[in-house]
């Protein structure tokens, strides 16, 4: 008898992108008698539902495929007892078969609010982990519920398609991060932990109605539901892989065409960007906030609403304050955005 078929699609998901990091990383020839280490897969884990499946389906997996499975716990410092915590899932890792294992503390700080200033201590140290260990990839537990609180949550921001797309399959620097369940929903993930009788770990936080995303798990998903009806959760998820596709293919235009509306000394010709569509104009307008030293993060759809009118509205208007410091004015005829 095959394994249950929560277990069989949890592991069928980390499989297929296991197979994807061997072709990124194939182990190299060599003609000495020390054979090289096979590549090394990380599973970042909180001790939750999500998390679990996919280490399970990696320790399983792994193996198969040659590769090497370890993981490492974040304990971001938010709760009593956040230590032991950690603790406890580096010994559940460890039970699986996974080595190297480690957690890791973390000091969450303010900047940008709670959820966001936790992600980013969150991958600051999953990066630091990676690098430490020589890891060819980190494996996220993000599902397809995850996916679709990402879209409605970007289209409440009102930023744009790439909001829109939400969580990509492959991001971070060369591909780190991989997220195998953006096609597996969350209940899936629960059903593994339960047949394999894996132990769980429910964060408070997750159904704490402070966060943002929480009151959308808990209030705002399933109103939705409950007036359009089941499918919902996948409506989202598949908007977000069209939006994505949308989006990539506007930014690979936006670069074609960036060269071509810069002058011989590298400024933006304000005539050559109002003739560009909207979409593209605005790419470019972005990428070149972020160049002159705009935190991307911070950099919203109203910021370069405002620079877009120097283009498409001028009336004289003075300098645009922009996130870090930067600055976007007109002079002459070209745009000019860089730190104040």
């Amino acid at each position: 008898m095959g394994p249950h078929p929560a277990v069989a699609a949890i592991r069928l998901a980390v499989r297929r992108v296991l197979h994807d990091i061997l072709n990124d990383h194939p182990t190299p020839d060599t003609h000495s008698d020390e054979r090289p280490a096979p590549p090394l897969v990380l599973v970042a884990c909180s001790g939750g539902a999500d998390s679990m499946a996919l280490a399970s389906a990696l320790a399983f997996e792994a193996p198969r495929l040659g590769l090497r499975a370890g993981g490492v716990t974040v304990d971001h410092g938010l709760q009593p007892g956040s230590d032991l915590r950690a603790e406890e899932v580096v010994l559940r890792l460890r039970e699986l078969g996974l080595d190297p294992v480690e957690a890791t503390a973390v000091t969450v700080g303010r900047e940008g609010g709670p959820e966001a200033a936790a992600r980013d201590a969150r991958y600051a140290a999953l990066d630091a982990a990676a690098v430490r260990h020589g890891a060819a990839a980190i494996l996220l537990g993000h599902t397809r519920d995850d996916q679709a609180e990402t879209v409605l949550l970007g289209l409440a921001r009102g930023s744009g398609i790439r909001s829109l797309s939400g969580m990509a399959a492959v991001s971070g620097a060369d591909g780190r991060y991989r997220r195998p369940f953006l096609q597996v929903d969350r209940q899936t993930a629960r059903k593994a932990c339960m047949v394999q009788s894996l132990p769980v770990w429910d964060d408070p936080h997750n159904a704490d109605p402070a966060y943002t995303r929480s009151r959308l798990r808990h209030e705002g998903l399933p109103a939705l539901e409950k007036a359009l009806g089941k499918g919902v959760v996948e409506a989202l998820a598949r908007t977000a892989q069209l939006s994505r596709d949308d989006a990539d293919a506007l930014d690979a235009w936006a670069g074609q065409a960036e060269s071509s509306v810069r002058d011989a000394a590298g400024l933006l010709e304000c005539a050559k960007l109002y003739a560009l569509p909207p979409a593209v104009r605005r790419r470019i307008l972005r990428r070149a906030a972020i160049e002159a030293g705009a935190p991307a993060g911070s950099l919203f759809a109203r910021h370069i609403e405002e620079v877009d009118r120097l283009i498409t509205g001028w009336r004289g208007q003075g300098v645009i304050n922009l996130p870090g410091k930067v600055v976007a004015q007109r002079q002459g005829g070209r745009l000019v955005i860089r730190q104040g």
